[in-house]
């Protein structure tokens, strides 16, 4: 499974890169697993970090690359700590010894062979957390079935349905045929939504939409479509936590928060089509302190 690294096409870029040999893929990132921080996390859903956290596992790296990323000193692998498929394996249990919930993997895509090599050695070693797979959304079929039988909660965004905005913020434009045929995929890997006696989401999917400044038509469209395909199948979770960091200079129309008008709309929006599933932010969460320090606790 590693040799699917040698040429790699993990994630929609398909950019063939020889990540073996050193080279650097679309992700920024070679074969070598670089995890920025590992600990329990409590800014997850209510269903996924609950009263004890999640065991939240930050990679380096992403093959999206938005240009308001909000884990901008990850996503372009400007922070973290090189570690064996091994050491990954004893962080899980490690995470697992301090009461995580779960082991929530945050930008994984391009570290799938390394990381299912991983989960087989901790499970051989007693891991009997549900695993959570938290990504872009922007993942290829083939890759989410090498899952299978790993993943337990399926925790992905989806970011835009127009393809000019992907275009723009994502270098994108067929992100939302890309995310849609990813999230079916996922859909059908774990089906109906369980939860343990705490509360905790032990199978399923929780698909995320994070509202951006001036957007509003294209989050309701994705609520409509999200709701209307799947129902009561799945959750979402509607977040306003969008914060202008350095780098949307050249974008002024991103260099805003949302209005709580705008959220609250949005979220009337979702009550009218019909939505119960759902989760939604109150309070002040578009702040940078939201944003944990990726100073490779834990790693």
């Amino acid at each position: 499974m590693f040799n699917l690294l040698k040429d790699c096409t993990l994630c929609p870029r398909d950019c063939h890169a020889d990540r073996i040999a050193g080279k650097v893929g679309y992700c920024s990132e070679t074969a070598d697993l670089v995890v920025a921080r590992a600990a329990l996390h409590m800014w997850e859903e209510p269903c996924i970090s609950g009263e004890k956290g999640s065991g939240t596992v930050f990679f380096s790296g992403c093959a999206l690359g938005c240009v308001y990323c909000q884990n901008h000193n990850i996503s372009r692998g400007l922070a973290g700590k090189k570690v064996t498929i091994e050491r990954l394996a004893e962080i899980f249990l490690e995470l697992e010894n301090k009461g995580a919930n779960n082991i929530n993997l945050v930008t994984p895509s391009h570290y799938v062979p390394q990381i299912i090599m991983a989960l087989s050695l901790s499970r051989n070693a007693g891991l009997s957390l549900p695993i959570v797979y938290n990504c872009s959304g922007y993942e290829k079929v083939s890759t989410l079935k090498l899952l299978k039988g790993y993943v337990d909660v399926y925790l992905p965004d989806l970011k835009y349905m127009n393809e000019k905005v992907a275009k723009k913020y994502s270098n994108a434009s067929d992100y939302f045929t890309v995310s849609s045929q990813a999230i079916a995929e996922m859909v059908r890997q774990v089906g109906q939504p369980c939860f343990n006696e705490n509360g905790i989401m032990t199978k399923g999917v929780i698909i995320r939409h994070l509202t951006l400044p001036g957007y509003l038509e294209d989050s309701k469209n994705i609520l409509n479509y999200l709701y209307k395909t799947y129902g009561d199948l799945i959750y979402i979770s509607i977040m306003n936590q969008y914060t202008p960091l350095l780098g949307v200079e050249k974008y002024p129309e991103l260099n805003r928060k949302i209005t709580a008008n705008e959220y609250k709309e949005l979220v009337d929006y979702a009550l009218e089509v019909g939505i119960e599933n759902a989760f939604i932010q109150e309070g002040e969460t578009a702040l940078e302190s939201f944003i944990p320090e990726f100073n490779e606790e834990g790693v």
